[in-house]
């Protein structure tokens, strides 16, 4: 699927990050994607991202789109043609836009959910709460900003995680055809990522025993990122793979 080129702002980025027992992440990862690994953990998470001001590449900002929007995330490394590569997979994305869902998997790659957002913030607290219209998936945290990064991250530091997720900027998420994965990068103009303290971290994907048994999975670190200026790429999609027996 090949788009123009998206620009726009983010407004307000929170990633809300966990430590999983890379089986874990195996089991439920499509091929050919696996778990990239810091420390012997796979690294996952929740995005959440307010965009402002997105449009193509070149327009005026006046007709811009606004929208909150939810991403679960998982560091994944695969082989390609061209050799190693890394970045995230994202099995499910919601968003408060009407416009995203229609478009997601058609115009714009990946399949977008509607969901309700509620959103109480300012310039130093953060509480947001996603519930799908589907029923199916909630996402709550609350958090406040903070200089301090936690000292039982696997990460040594704050830098050291905003260069993890930096260099992971392409993203594969499920099309409307089961047989590939619409990518998209993201490129900013000024990466820039502060710790977030966070209070409370719910997500119905994590906190599923189901998919992620008793201890497989424990909250590591959450940043916070505003008013990074953007462009979304996409890139070619990936092809399932049989799953192997």
């Amino acid at each position: 699927m090949q788009i123009p080129t998206v620009q726009g702002l983010i407004d307000r980025r929170i990633l809300a990050n966990f430590r999983v027992e890379p089986e874990a992440l195996a089991a439920i990862l499509p091929r050919p994607f696996r778990p990239q690994l810091v420390q012997d953990y796979g690294i996952a998470g929740v995005c959440l991202i307010r965009l402002r001001d997105v449009r193509p590449k070149r327009l005026p900002v006046f007709p811009g789109i606004a929208s909150e929007n939810a991403a679960h995330r998982i560091a994944v490394e695969w082989d390609s043609d061209e050799g190693f590569r890394s970045g995230v997979f994202i099995p499910r994305r919601d968003t408060s836009s009407r416009l995203n869902v229609f478009m997601g998997g058609r115009i714009f790659p990946g399949v977008h959910h509607h969901a309700r957002f509620e959103v109480d913030e300012d310039s130093e607290h953060f509480r947001i709460d996603m519930r799908s219209h589907d029923s199916s998936a909630h996402v709550l945290v609350d958090g406040h900003s903070t200089l301090e990064f936690p000292t039982d991250s696997i990460f040594p530091s704050v830098e050291a995680v905003s260069e993890f997720f930096e260099s992971g900027s392409v993203g594969y998420s499920p099309g409307r055809s089961s047989k590939s994965f619409d990518g998209l990068e993201l490129r900013t103009a000024n990466w820039n990522v502060e710790p977030l303290s966070i209070n409370q971290v719910e997500s119905s994907f994590f906190d599923d025993r189901s998919v992620f048994p008793e201890g497989s999975v424990t909250f590591d670190n959450a940043l916070l990122m505003r008013g990074i200026d953007h462009e979304w790429h996409s890139r070619e999609p990936i092809h399932s793979l049989p799953a192997i027996c």
